[in-house]
């Protein structure tokens, strides 16, 4: 079952009863020397064609936006990194800017790193946000690690400060892969790996920003990260206690293999207490899978030989966040899928289940993120404040399929919920818990995995939702 109460739900609550909390330091700007890339990239008007880089271009409730293009990452400011062409564009450490000494907050170690960054041509948002929540697709080599920052200018025309979204390697032997905490301006904060205005009935919207992506290596090497995709995606998700109904449209289920999540209970407590509380990297290896990846036997060789499904172990360690304190960081597991050969990976909003079954027609699963309690989803025999679960299909009369990490077995994973009480749990902002207290939901949100050779209507089906 998942863990009673997540810490993502923990700190949304610290900060409705709290308020806002103390602003924090921008980290460092871009040292002397940045340079434009291409003049006419300043925003992101003149950055290419925008539909084919994952942007949504019509007017709704959120707006994607993810650099992935050569083109893309000739756009921009750079202080020295480079753009790469070839069959997967991406964006690399030409020349490093400077060094930097950095304390690990989880270990206590300062190192010593060589540093560049790109930063992003100011996205314009199709939806003034109230939410953002960024990912990112990179190989990070041992010896090497990335930071990614959001700054945003709010519809009265005032910044923020760069926010810290994610501190991020493949491994743990050279940095702890990190969010961070206490980070605000007064009117937005960080929570986790969401950046969220503090009170959205006030009207304070976040109309525009930018990424910056800040690569590290060791001193005196070549070694680099990667970076393929960095995007985000803003959200102004209306609060609802229910949804409208859709009508169904699909009858398919997509062949993902079965892990249980509580066939690992008490295994590796260092990791969010172990595999009770492994929801989500769980349904990130049933995805991986589906798409024929998985780590190698040499990966594996740290799992003790007596645990089955070692694949699931070694998920939870590399997408475990240390100041999160749990295996559900959104795009750490996002970009722990994209260090598998060739996949895409993105944390993104969904509208209704007619967008899952578009992508599901496609042969794409979905890991989605939903609350509720017991009573509200038939059949699941649990209740929970965040749960992960991956959806595989719909019936013929439209209820959903889903592969659910929270079953006794690997056997029992699959299962089928009633289709109003699903959609209703996963889109809704709003809910009462058993206690009837108001609390949050997760409005859409889903992680979204698929090769980067992908079929014509897959590609079809992404770019219909503005993620290609």
């Amino acid at each position: 079952m998942p863990p009673a109460t997540p810490r993502r739900t923990v700190l949304a609550a610290l900060a409705a009863a709290a308020g806002t909390a103390a602003a924090t330091a921008a980290p460092a700007t871009a040292a002397p020397g940045a340079r434009a890339a291409d003049a006419a990239c300043a925003d992101d008007t003149a950055c290419g064609d925008q539909a084919a880089s994952g942007h949504a271009p019509a007017p709704g409730p959120v707006d994607n936006r993810f650099w992935s293009t050569y083109t893309d990452w000739r756009c921009g400011t750079t202080t020295g990194t480079r753009a790469v062409a070839g069959r997967r564009p991406g964006l690399v450490m030409d020349s490093p800017a400077g060094r930097t000494d950095y304390t690990d907050p989880h270990t206590g170690r300062t190192s010593t790193w060589e540093h560049a960054s790109w930063t992003s041509p100011v996205h314009t948002s199709s939806v003034p946000a109230t939410e953002v929540i960024a990912s990112w697709n990179a190989h990070t080599p041992p010896g090497t690690w990335l930071q990614v920052e959001l700054r945003g200018t709010y519809g009265d025309g005032t910044e923020t400060p760069w926010f810290v979204m994610g501190r991020w390697a493949a491994g743990d032997a050279d940095i702890r892969r990190t969010s961070v905490d206490d980070q605000s301006d007064g009117r937005a904060s960080i929570w986790t790996d969401t950046f969220s205005i503090d009170d959205p009935a006030s009207g304070l919207r976040l109309v525009s920003y930018r990424l910056r992506l800040t690569l590290h290596r060791r001193p005196g090497t070549t070694l680099t990260p990667t970076v393929w995709r960095l995007g985000a995606m803003a959200s102004d998700v209306p609060d609802r206690f229910t949804v409208p109904a859709s009508v169904p449209g699909l009858d398919r289920e997509l062949t993902v293999p079965r892990y249980s999540q509580n066939t690992h209970v008490g295994q590796y407590p260092e990791y969010d207490n172990g595999g009770e509380a492994w929801c989500s990297p769980t349904s990130s290896q049933m995805i991986v899978e589906y798409w024929e990846r998985r780590p190698a036997a040499e990966d594996l060789a740290w799992v003790n030989p007596d645990f089955a499904d070692p694949q699931v172990c070694h998920a939870a360690r590399f997408t475990y966040d240390y100041q999160y304190a749990g295996c559900g960081n959104w795009p750490f597991n996002a970009a722990y899928a994209a260090t598998y050969p060739d996949m895409n990976a993105v944390v993104t909003r969904l509208g209704s289940l007619t967008d899952l079954e578009t992508l599901i027609r496609a042969g794409i699963p979905a890991i989605t993120s939903q609350s509720f309690r017991k009573e509200e989803l038939t059949g699941a025999g649990y209740g929970t404040s965040g749960h992960l679960m991956t959806v595989i299909g719909f019936t013929a009369t439209g209820d959903v399929i889903a592969n659910d990490p929270a079953s006794p077995s690997n056997e029992a994973v699959r299962r089928v919920y009633k289709r109003r009480e699903w959609e209703n749990i996963w889109l809704r902002t709003k809910r009462y818990d058993a206690n009837g207290k108001v609390r949050g939901g997760t409005g859409g949100v889903c992680y979204l995995f698929w090769p980067v050779k992908s079929a014509p209507s897959q590609h079809r089906a992404l770019q219909a939702l503005g993620l290609v």
